[in-house]
Formats: structure tokens, sequence, C-alpha cells
């Protein structure tokens, strides 16, 4: 008795991942038909597609990184601002101790 195909138990979503990685891989068969195991040298083929693909998302994230760091350091000073204003206007510093006082305050507070 021949066995199901073991890919035709696997999800819809999972088929069309499996067939499009094993057609990236296609790209090295030249190689992999060389291979003592066939098999796993597709296996090892399509593995090369996926680091590949993750290197070059890689790329495009370290591009997004510094912007992205840049927005949150203005929104960080932003939320300083904000923060010792309310401050501010509850504890109405009117000595260099409550300007401390204010200081450590919008310090805490910082953390949340």
């Amino acid at each position: 008795m021949a066995k199901e195909d073991w890919k035709l138990k696997l999800s819809q979503d999972a088929q069309k991942i499996l067939s499009e990685l094993l057609e990236k891989a296609k790209k090295h068969e030249c190689a992999y038909l060389q291979a003592d195991d066939v098999k796993v040298a597709q296996v090892w083929s399509a593995l090369i597609e996926l680091v590949k693909e993750f290197e070059e998302i890689k790329k495009r994230v370290e591009v997004l990184v510094e912007p992205f760091k840049q927005i949150v350091e203005v929104g960080e000073v932003e939320k300083r601002k904000a923060i010792r204003k309310v401050v501010e206007e509850l504890v109405k510093p009117t000595t260099k101790e409550k300007e401390e006082v204010v200081s450590k305050l919008v310090d805490a507070l910082m953390k949340f």
C-alpha cells in the first residue's frame, strides 16, 4: 500500500510556503542533484535561501533602527518636559532645595 504524500497533511498555508521555498531552492538544483543524498542537499539549499532572505530583512531593519531611535529620543525629551511642567505646577519650586526635589521627582517619573 502506497503512503499518502506527507505534504498533503500540511495546512494550505504551509503547503504554499513549502512549495515556494522548494521553488527558490531550485536555483541550486545543479548542486544538490550531485549530492549522495539529494533530499538532504535540497533541504540545505532551501536553508541557504532562508538565510539569504533573513540577511536581507536584517539589513532593511538596521536601516530603520536609527530613525526610530531618534523618534524615541525626541519623545523622551518631550515626555520629560511635560512631566517637569506638571510637577512644577504642583510643587511650585521657589528655592534651590525645591528645584532639586522637582528634578528628582521628574527623574523618578521618567522611569514609568
